[in-house]
């Protein structure tokens, strides 16, 4: 199955309608699509709402994410499974695309193992923080995405993943759809985001890379979000997945101009 994975960042940059028109374009041109969001913007809004704090975590190597505690996990799944992926799922249906929406607890579809003690940097000093609601993905069971690939309908994906013991946590969306991406052998991983690509200066739209190749460590440009990114593209190309690139998420036909050649190409080096 030719399929191809688009992650559609939670960033307010990331233009959704523009996104589901494109995805439902592959569709109905005969390419399997699976869709994988996040939402950042609509769980930041949210957890404003209820009067819940962001916190986040940067690791020693300076990748930043977001500490999820008890409610923050809460806030995640409700902002996920409750504002972005209706939306996704009715932008779809607008172009006359079937789509169903799934958390990776559905079926199980992701695994993870949770972090019981995660390393970071805080105040200059190394810290190690217990209490995350978060996981690392071990296993991605494709049968209900194959199910629903073969029935013609578009799976719109998104976290949390299931524990060991099947409870929620979080888990990276990006990541996600790098492994969602190498479990069904997919012909590229589109990664979309609020910037044109990877840039050299993340201020500066015009120092956009078209290519970039990343080892076993990131570029010192490489930053927050984007950094995240990087990590799952070079997940993505070490299972197997030939083509994956970050572009921009907005203007017209964004998943197609990504695939002929717009955005940043990312290599192994």
């Amino acid at each position: 199955m030719d399929v191809v994975v688009v992650k559609c960042g939670g960033n307010a940059g990331v233009d959704a309608a523009a996104v589901c028109a494109d995805v439902a374009a592959l569709h109905v041109a005969g390419t399997p699509v699976v869709l994988v969001h996040g939402g950042s913007a609509e769980i930041d809004r949210l957890a404003a709402r209820l009067g819940v704090p962001r916190r986040e975590l940067v690791s020693p190597d300076g990748v930043t994410t977001r500490y999820t505690d008890a409610a923050t996990l809460e806030v995640v799944q409700l902002a996920l499974a409750g504002i972005v992926k209706p939306r996704l799922v009715a932008g779809l249906a607008r172009h006359g695309v079937p789509a169903a929406g799934l958390t990776g607890l559905d079926a199980g579809l992701l695994r993870a193992r949770r972090k019981r003690a995660v390393r970071a940097v805080s105040g200059g000093r190394r810290v190690v923080v217990h209490d995350q609601h978060a996981g690392r993905l071990e296993h991605v069971d494709p049968a209900v995405l194959l199910a629903m690939l073969g029935a013609g309908v578009v799976p719109v994906v998104s976290p949390p993943a299931a524990d060991e013991d099947g409870a929620p946590v979080n888990v990276d969306a990006d990541r996600a759809a790098a492994a969602i991406a190498a479990t069904l052998r997919a012909r590229a991983l589109v990664l979309l985001t609020g910037a044109p690509g990877v840039q050299t200066d993340p201020d500066d739209p015009g120092s956009v890379l078209p290519a970039v190749t990343v080892g076993d460590t990131l570029p010192a440009y490489a930053a927050g979000g984007m950094a995240l990114k990087l990590v799952a593209a070079r997940e993505a190309l070490a299972g197997g997945v030939p083509r994956v690139v970050v572009a921009a998420g907005s203007g017209p036909e964004p998943v197609r101009a990504a695939l002929a050649g717009g955005g940043t190409l990312v290599g192994a080096r």
